[in-house]
């Protein structure tokens, strides 16, 4: 029992500008833990990237309850799987000495978080056992 919050970035609307390699950061912190400790985690970490991934998991928690027709705080929940992939890459110059260009490159990422029910895995696995 798992559901799925994916953010896709467009440059355009720049919901998650940033680079993936900091975006990382943020998502190791919260990978295996349980969704109330994830999200204390997110609420008090200083980087930028840390309120977007908030907003994800709180989708994919409510993906979960819309799904399952189920409670999240009844069930124990935990961040299953989260990994941040590179998005477009906005190619901009900037003016240097002597007639020259230096290139910057504005990186976005796409970031995808599962969530599942601990009980429910533990009971898939006892049947599969059987």
């Amino acid at each position: 029992m798992e559901a799925v919050a994916k953010l896709i970035n467009n440059p355009r609307t720049n919901n998650n500008a940033g680079s993936p390699r900091k975006t990382r950061y943020v998502v190791d912190l919260i990978r295996g833990l349980d969704i109330d400790k994830a999200l204390n985690v997110l609420r008090f970490t200083d980087k930028a990237a840390a309120t977007p991934i908030e907003k994800l998991l709180r989708s994919a928690i409510k993906n979960w309850e819309q799904k399952f027709e189920m409670d999240a705080a009844d069930s124990s929940l935990y961040v299953k799987e989260c990994f941040v992939d590179g998005g477009k890459t906005m190619r901009r110059f900037q003016p240097a000495p002597h007639g020259r260009a230096y290139r910057i490159r504005k990186r976005t990422n796409h970031i995808t978080i599962k969530v599942a029910s601990r009980t429910a895995t533990n009971n898939a696995n006892n049947e599969t056992k059987e």
